[in-house]
């Protein structure tokens, strides 16, 4: 997954409007014009950096005299006191976008971070960790290339490019063939089309439908299993609901080809990263 440059322009311009407005009193008034700083960001704790990119993008808008340069690779696991970046510059301008570049830098690594323990967990299995549409509102693309560079695998960006016919859908066409016979009328065979079951029975009738992907909702293991038989390659399987760190192994093992986790997104702990001045 690519980071869109124009969501990130606008989330940057946003930041510093809340953030900066008329100025930083404190640093105009205590640092003399024209001083020059060097500043590196260190990981206090290990985990996997997401991010970079922005972070570069941050220093250049506020200032393009700012020299960034990132000593890891996107996607890299670090360890507790690793140098991450330096910078060069302007130190009131280093000191303005510091909280601005540590905060998207910081989130998104701790989204990553997130994600790799879960993929961990699939290790010798088929399965996929996917992400939802559990994110920071505005902050969907950053949130989900966080979870590709954490290794994770994308679901559907939006409510445009995929049909998900979930419980509520299913309730209004009457049935998950009703439902999927009304969506068939009405999109290209190009886009993908997944249904919810939480039933066996349900299963049954979305293999029918010949449906792209079924997602088994809040299913135990055993039940699980016995679904993916059941389905035996005629559609993509996801499992789905209260999918913690501690079963995600299991569940993998069950044979599903996807695993979705909103916590990844949605109850992120960010990465402890600091700025500090050299010198």
């Amino acid at each position: 997954m690519k980071l869109d440059f124009d969501d990130i322009s606008f989330l940057i311009h946003s930041a510093f409007e809340e953030d900066l407005k008329d100025g930083d009193i404190t640093s105009n008034n205590i640092i003399p014009l024209g001083k020059e700083g060097k500043a590196s960001m260190r990981a206090k704790e290990d985990g996997v950096i997401a991010g970079l990119e922005v972070v570069n993008e941050v220093f250049n808008y506020h200032d393009e005299d700012i020299n960034y340069k990132p000593l890891v690779d996107e996607g890299q696991w670090v360890k507790k006191g690793d140098i991450i970046a330096v910078m060069y510059g302007p130190y009131r301008s280093l000191l303005i976008a510091e909280r601005i570049a540590l905060n998207f830098l910081q989130r998104m690594s701790g989204i990553a971070t997130e994600t790799h323990k879960y993929v961990a967990e699939t290790k010798g299995t088929k399965a996929k960790i996917l992400d939802t549409r559990k994110t920071l509102p505005a902050f969907r693309h950053l949130d989900k290339y966080s979870v590709f560079a954490g290794g994770g695998t994308n679901h559907r960006i939006g409510l445009y490019d995929m049909v998900m016919i979930k419980d509520n859908h299913i309730k209004m066409a009457g049935s998950i063939t009703k439902a999927v016979e009304q969506v068939r009328l009405h999109i290209p065979n190009s886009i993908k089309i997944e249904v919810e079951t939480t039933t066996f029975e349900e299963v049954e009738e979305a293999v029918a439908s010949d449906v792209d992907i079924i997602m088994l909702d809040n299913m135990d293991n055993n039940l699980t299993r016995k679904c993916v038989e059941f389905i035996n390659g005629r559609a993509k399987v996801e499992a789905s609901g209260n999918m913690t760190l501690d079963r995600i192994a299991s569940v993998a093992e069950t044979g599903v080809d996807f695993i979705s986790v909103g916590a990844i997104t949605h109850s992120v702990k960010a990465l402890d990263i600091s700025m500090n001045f050299v010198g």
